[in-house]
């Protein structure tokens, strides 16, 4: 079996304000319609002959991914780590979990937030990795470098293994221009792309030879692993592991590994830069991503310049280079050339403890969304979505009391010890310190509005005591 490993993690800081923590990068919509995530399963279906992926993510994402991959026909295993440990735990933890699937199992290890947009040459690439992994190579796929870029790391390539595939002389960090402009003028230099494809046993024999006390130490974890359902909830003890790439922890260490270089349209989508180069251009460069239509957008007298917006019109006269990505509460706008800054805003506002840092104005939750519409002192306004056949928990509040009033659809309300129904129009008022629960029973989704006051209005202030998603403390 060729498996997809597909790791979906990472905050994806440098595209703030549309990543966050609570929404990060493999879910934004980049290069058309889908998520990145629903693209890199895709494209991993194709190629590993619709072998069901294992995706591994985040404890958080579970829910999320889930609802991103419900309308796929084949489903994924999903194994869950507690905190992100970087990408060799990870994988560790995949490839234990494929010998119980297949001993004789092959990897393809992709991130899911890349694109890549010539998928036949891929299928071409990843053919010629796995013949290369089925002999215990350890195999990395280069990129061969179309410009001078120092945002990536390089592989040098040494002597020719067959047709297509390559020694690996040495992995250099990010460069800088000259260096850079060096490495593309030599020709055997490829971007690191961080996706790979080798048997679960030759990785974990590498492992413990390069790195043995993360590799014994990642067995323990796996004896401790709860499997239920489609998830692998990973213990406690996983926080404790190393937080080291693969690269550092094994790649730059073992021997044996072969790069197999390729022109796939691949872009690891790391910048706005990166997704302003992945849009459609004009006649002078501007490129826009709206969520509706393309009257979102006026753009005159104006180049080079990128316009993300989600809500409503965003005018651009008389710019160069720029980009202006506007959120409903947040809103960046910097030269294409400081693109890989962004990150010093998001832990400007992390500092500060703003949450503009890790949750958006809409927040996605396993029952549907939430929507701050207004707040101030004292008070919180709310649009509450409930998904058909979907229940919130049975819950408190010590701080505040909530006022509900339907929208659309149909609620089933638990109000204390009284158990009633809600159609369109009717509300219901629910004191502190009163059990509550909201269900929606109905095979369509359920709209309402909810008025929070008190003197604490932080989503802290739950106290659940049944819960269909697992989240009892």
């Amino acid at each position: 079996m060729l498996i997809p490993i597909i790791l979906s993690g990472g905050a994806g800081t440098r595209l703030w304000p549309v990543s966050r923590e609570s929404h990060p990068k493999p879910f934004m919509k980049i290069g058309g319609a889908k998520s990145l995530l629903t693209q890199t399963y895709e494209r991993a279906l194709s190629v590993c002959d619709f072998t069901p992926p294992l995706i591994v993510t985040n404890t958080n994402y579970y829910f999320l991914s889930r609802d991103e991959i419900a309308n796929q026909d084949i489903k994924p295993s999903y194994m869950l780590e507690p905190t992100g440990r970087n990408t060799a735990p990870a994988i560790a933890l995949a490839a234990l979990w494929a010998l119980e699937q297949d001993p004789d199992a092959c990897l393809l290890v992709l991130p899911a937030d890349h694109l890549i947009t010539d998928t036949p040459a891929f299928h071409q690439a990843v053919k010629r990795a796995e013949a290369s992994a089925r002999t215990g190579a350890l195999v990395l796929f280069g990129i061969r470098p179309t410009a001078p870029e120092t945002g990536f790391g390089y592989i040098e390539m040494g002597e020719a293994i067959g047709a297509h595939a390559f020694a690996v002389r040495r992995f250099v960090e990010k460069p800088d221009q000259a260096t850079a402009e060096q490495y593309l003028a030599q020709g055997n230099y490829v971007w690191n792309s961080g996706m790979f494809c080798f048997r679960a046993d030759s990785i974990l024999a590498a492992m413990q030879d390069c790195s043995p006390a993360l590799a014994t130490a990642a067995r323990a974890v796996w004896a401790q692993a709860q499997s239920g359902g489609d998830r692998i909830d990973l213990p406690a003890a996983f926080n404790a592991l190393d937080s080291i790439s693969i690269d550092y922890a094994v790649m730059e260490k073992a021997s044996h590994i072969i790069a197999i270089p390729g022109d796939f349209g691949w872009s690891d989508i790391g910048a706005w830069s990166a997704v302003a180069d992945a849009s459609e251009h004009d006649a002078f460069g501007n490129t826009t991503n709206t969520q509706a239509d393309k009257r979102q957008t006026i753009i005159i007298d104006s180049r080079n310049t990128h316009i993300e917006c989600q809500h409503r019109l965003v005018a651009a006269i008389g710019l160069d280079n720029l980009l202006i990505i506007d959120t409903p509460d947040a809103l960046l706008v910097a030269d294409k050339a400081s693109s890989q800054e962004v990150r010093q805003v998001v832990s400007r506002l992390k500092a500060g403890g703003h949450e503009a840092h890790s949750t958006h104005r809409t927040v996605a939750r396993p029952w549907g969304t939430y929507t701050v519409l207004e707040e101030g002192p004292g008070f919180k306004i709310k649009r509450i979505v409930v998904k058909a056949g979907a229940s919130l928990s049975l819950q408190m509040h010590h701080h505040r009391s909530e006022h509900w009033i339907v929208v659309t659809g149909t609620a089933e309300v638990q109000n204390g010890e009284q158990a009633i129904r809600l159609n369109a129009n009717q509300s219901t008022y629910i004191p502190a310190g009163h059990r509550h629960r909201l269900a929606n029973t109905t095979g369509t989704d359920l709209v309402m509005i909810e008025v929070q006051c008190g003197p604490y209005l932080g989503e802290d202030d739950i106290v659940r005591f049944e819960d269909i998603y697992g989240r009892l403390k």
